[in-house]
């Protein structure tokens, strides 16, 4: 009888979980700041699944005759069989006679992919030493004086360590900058465990013999998912501007691959003469970034009780 008196209030508590789930799901769909950021989020995100067909030519392409034309120039280019064609440059070329607005679309796919990227694995890290660190506590001080170590540390001077160690790379990229987030998921997400752990059910659960997995993840860690969405969107955006300035720096994505920080790289010397190069890559890093942002304030807005009431 016990077991099925269990099994009932199991079920009826997942249904009412998974209703109250839809309900915040359509409060943060009439947010203006998720409606606002999400759009500008699934333009960003169709422009970077589509590159192929925007693009207009192959974005690592170069040629010298058409070398820093300014926007809406009309150039003659070669083709593949050495017939010539003539079509205009959008957005004017670089130093090298690369089609701007070609590596500025492809360079969406790659600030992304950093973003989705680094926000994904530092929440998978950072939520499973959270939830040891809250729950264990003789685990708790070892493993909160590491995370402080390396909150100690700038980020990107972190990073910038992390890429000078390994060769400069997409994934090495990545890595370097999920190490310096990791500490602040784990902090947020022990955090919520300290006073979850205390709540009265979970003590009824260790009463009748839980296993501590379950226990973890049955209990505790749905008390996370909403926090962890909202600093998933600021991880995202933190990422895409870590990114972009390791690349400006000269050490983060390689040449060959366009991304929005080494386009504005190879451009700054030339800025005051040929300003495209920076300028149409940093609108559309400005413009993803404040999207994330946006989207995340309406999620906090939405998800959070305390700000909830307010709205």
């Amino acid at each position: 009888m016990t077991a099925i008196a269990e099994d009932v209030v199991d079920s009826a508590s997942i249904s009412s979980a998974s209703t109250k789930r839809k309900s915040l799901w359509l409060l943060a769909l009439k947010n203006p700041g998720v409606l606002i950021g999400g759009t500008i989020l699934l333009i960003m995100l169709l422009i970077a699944v589509l590159a192929p067909v925007l693009g207009t030519v192959d974005p690592t392409r170069i040629d010298p005759a058409a070398r820093n034309k300014k926007p809406g120039t009309e150039i003659t280019f070669r083709l593949d069989d050495g017939k010539t064609a003539k079509r205009v440059v959008l957005m004017g070329t670089d130093s090298l006679g690369r089609d701007v607005y070609s590596r500025v679309i492809y360079g969406t796919r790659v600030s992304l992919m950093v973003g989705v990227s680094v926000a994904l694995c530092a929440i998978a890290i950072g939520t499973v030493i959270g939830l040891v660190s809250g729950y264990v506590r003789w685990a708790d001080a070892i493993i909160m004086r590491i995370m402080d170590g390396l909150m100690a540390i700038p980020g990107i001077l972190l990073a910038i360590a992390l890429v000078s160690i390994w060769r400069a790379g997409l994934i090495t990229v990545i890595f370097a900058i999920v190490v310096p987030d990791v500490p602040r998921v784990v902090r947020l997400v022990r955090s919520i465990v300290l006073t979850v752990r205390e709540e009265p059910y979970v003590e009824g659960a260790i009463s009748v013999g839980t296993p501590t997995w379950i226990l973890l993840f049955r209990h505790i860690l749905p008390n996370t998912v909403a926090p962890l969405i909202v600093q998933g969107t600021f991880l995202a955006a933190a990422a895409i501007l870590s990114e972009a300035a390791l690349s400006f720096l000269g050490i983060g994505i390689p040449p060959e691959i366009p991304s929005w920080g080494n386009i504005m790289a190879e451009g700054r010397t030339l800025f005051r003469v040929f300003p495209h190069n920076i300028l149409y890559p940093g609108i559309f890093l400005a413009f993803t970034v404040l999207a994330i942002n946006i989207m995340g304030d309406g999620l906090r807005d939405t998800l959070d009780p305390k700000m909830s009431k307010k709205v």
